[in-house]
């Protein structure tokens, strides 16, 4: 059971509100962006990044709805329930997203797929990421701990495998446009592969489960 003054928690609950809304609008508009400049430019790791951002709007949206429900004083059980198939959810997109790269990536390496093309656009785009995500993972663990929150703890680290996928993204953009290897940005997202199917995992599993807010 929280011991957490009520006025606390929903000013809590209040700040993880409006941070997975922020989420929701940065990734919109990001996903946007890098799934077209990714497709325009043939870039598998851009692609990826724009589909992870397609997963946390998502995940956003769910675990605001999960937040939303225990401010306007939802039982416990249904706040519960909730927070369990928000973690599901998510963890069902990250592992949607690890499959999109196993494949699309694979192909690109065994050089049945395009090669990438140099990408400007994504290189701006990653690296105005990789300034922001780190600040909303940070606030989101810290609320999240707060709470006892596992959705919200989950979503903080869907999060910063956004802002991972920021670097290695950027990284393969970078050596593509700079040197032409082009294998290098199917590589870069390869190397997100182990910290997405473990969170992917741990959401479906309910791994995060056992920090139940409201008990």
């Amino acid at each position: 059971m929280s011991v957490l003054p009520d006025e606390i928690r929903a000013q809590l609950l209040r700040k993880g509100i409006l941070l997975e809304v922020a989420t929701f609008a940065w990734n919109v508009i990001e996903g946007g962006i890098a799934i077209t400049a990714g497709s325009l430019a043939g870039s598998v790791a851009l692609v990826s990044f724009g589909v992870d951002s397609v997963v946390e709007t998502v995940s956003a949206g769910v675990v605001g709805w999960r937040l939303r429900l225990e401010l306007r004083g939802e039982s416990s059980a249904k706040v519960e329930e909730v927070e369990r198939r928000s973690s599901t959810i998510a963890g069902a997109l990250l592992l949607g997203l690890a499959a999109y790269i196993v494949v699309d990536g694979g192909l690109q390496l065994l050089g049945k797929g395009q090669h990438a093309e140099a990408s400007v656009v994504g290189i701006i785009l990653t690296s105005l990421s990789l300034l922001v995500m780190p600040v909303l993972a940070l606030s989101k663990l810290r609320t999240a701990a707060l709470l006892g929150s596992g959705a919200l703890r989950l979503d903080a680290y869907e999060t910063i495998t956004c802002a991972w996928l920021s670097f290695t993204t950027l990284l393969g953009l970078g050596l593509n446009a700079l040197v032409g290897w082009w294998w290098a940005d199917p590589l870069a997202a390869f190397f997100l592969l182990p910290l997405i199917i473990r969170e992917g995992l741990s959401g479906i599993r309910g791994g995060h489960g056992d920090e139940h807010s409201g008990d």
